[in-house]
């Protein structure tokens, strides 16, 4: 399954060097300070609060972001982030990608009480469902099924969402009910 993105191609030079056509200078900037801020703000209401009114993402509540993690400069409004997830330390998170011939876009999707390992990378166009799990050092270059437990490079299903429908009795653990 391919991202979804979408693609805008360039004639002349490579289309990081076009980057003022496609995105403001002053907006780059005040993304730049406010994302630089939030990455050594160890308060994360404060942290939530700058990207929700700054940079215009979604960012769910009890959701807690990790020092060092970089949102996209260019286009943070595309990234959306659900309720009571985590996102690990030293993270990247982007909504585009500059090429030679082309530049692309697309908005990032991570669910409901999702965790994301440290040093991931998440790329332009995905969703992440709920309750995934993105194991350290990801990846993350296509669609993440809810409940699923991710990771490597190239990302990689290790488990598929669990059914959880089944009868008390069925399992070794304790019921705890």
């Amino acid at each position: 399954m391919s991202r979804k993105t979408e693609r805008y191609q360039v004639k002349s030079a490579n289309s990081l060097w076009h980057i003022y056509k496609t995105v403001p200078f002053w907006k780059v900037v005040k993304n730049f300070i406010v994302i630089q801020i939030s990455r050594y703000t160890p308060l994360i209401s404060v942290k939530n609060w700058l990207y929700r009114t700054f940079l215009g993402m979604k960012v769910g509540e009890e959701t807690a972001v990790a020092l060092m993690v970089m949102m996209d400069i260019m286009f943070p409004e595309r990234i959306s982030i659900g309720r009571n997830s985590i996102i690990g330390y030293n993270t990247t998170i982007l909504a585009h990608e500059y090429l030679i011939k082309e530049y692309r876009l697309g908005d990032v999707v991570i669910g409901d009480e999702v965790m994301i390992g440290a040093n991931t990378t998440i790329l332009p166009g995905v969703t992440i469902g709920d309750g995934a799990i993105v194991s350290a050092g990801t990846l993350v270059h296509r669609d993440v099924p809810a409940g699923a437990f991710v990771g490597g490079n190239p990302m990689q299903v290790i488990r598929e969402k669990e059914d959880n429908n089944k009868t008390k009795g069925d399992s070794k653990e304790p019921d705890l009910d």
